[in-house]
């Protein structure tokens, strides 16, 4: 064995121990951490925890009801305003504006809101639409979280949109139908199950954010339907309940915590099992 060979050879060895080892430090701090969220989490969950407002301070008792709600309606909000956005954002960058300039804008921007720390936005979110109107709201945080997903969507849009081959589009123009109907009927359908990731992967991303919310919807310690109204989300109660003095408030708190924790890696899971299938239905 030459020695330039035997060089290149240990090399790479080094390379790929350096990756598994900083791959299973990484592995276990995620399972340390999911371990002590399950353990300190899953005792709090009761019909209580899901069925109840949140108990006076000092008090035992009670649950977080008010706050799933909330966290459900600004979620389900910040979709509808989101998500629509995003696929048509994605669907200009690549049917229709492919090497204009303004498609490099739109996708330099959404470059930057990928980047852009969700704190930022949350202050964005109030200075348009929280101090003009005087009062925190539901409409507000999903505003905020909205324009957290918008980035996610648009690429993932953009990319699913272009995994379809042109040949397919060429085949439907040249059958007669118009252009927006090819992407309707035609494009979107290739691309339906990448667009369907993205979004809930986009929706993973922001099911954890807190910042954003503080400055926006902030908080309620009732039911609170009205989107003019602050309203409790499960973030920023583990934030209020962290901070308490009240083990009964900590327990609940690590109840969320889980909650949240399971719900991402559901979403987040099943994402990457449709990707699985979407790549295996290409390549075969």
């Amino acid at each position: 064995m030459n020695s330039p060979y035997l060089r290149r050879k240990i090399i790479n060895l080094l390379a790929l121990g350096a990756s598994f080892l900083s791959a299973a430090f990484g592995i276990l701090f995620l399972v340390w951490i999911l371990k002590d969220v399950a353990s300190f989490g899953f005792g709090a969950l009761d019909v209580a925890f899901f069925t109840q407002l949140p108990s006076p301070p000092g008090e035992t008792g009670g649950g977080l009801g008010n706050a799933i709600a909330g966290t459900a309606l600004i979620t389900i909000i910040a979709t509808a305003i989101g998500v629509p956005a995003g696929i048509l954002a994605g669907t200009y960058l690549s049917e229709y504006g492919r090497g204009s300039k303004t498609a490099e804008v739109v996708r330099f921007l959404s470059e930057i809101l990928v980047s852009a720390p969700s704190i930022v936005i949350g202050i964005f979110v109030y200075a348009i639409a929280v101090k003009p109107f005087n009062g925190f709201s539901a409409l507000a945080g999903a505003i905020a979280l909205a324009i957290i997903m918008l980035p996610v969507v648009i690429r993932t849009a953009e990319e699913m949109l272009k995994l379809v081959p042109d040949a397919t589009r060429e085949a439907a123009l040249a059958l007669g139908a118009p252009h927006w109907k090819v992407t309707v009927f035609v494009v979107y359908r290739g691309a339906l199950r990448g667009i369907i990731t993205g979004v809930m992967l986009a929706v993973a991303r922001v099911a954890g954010e807190t910042a954003p919310l503080l400055f926006t919807s902030f908080h309620n310690a009732f039911w609170s339907f009205k989107l003019n109204e602050p309203t409790a989300t499960l973030t920023v109660s583990i934030f209020n309940y962290a901070m308490a003095p009240y083990e009964d408030w900590h327990a609940k708190a690590w109840g969320a915590a889980f909650l949240i924790t399971a719900l991402v890696l559901i979403v987040t899971v099943s994402a990457r099992l449709i990707v699985g299938r979407r790549k295996g239905a290409l390549t075969s």
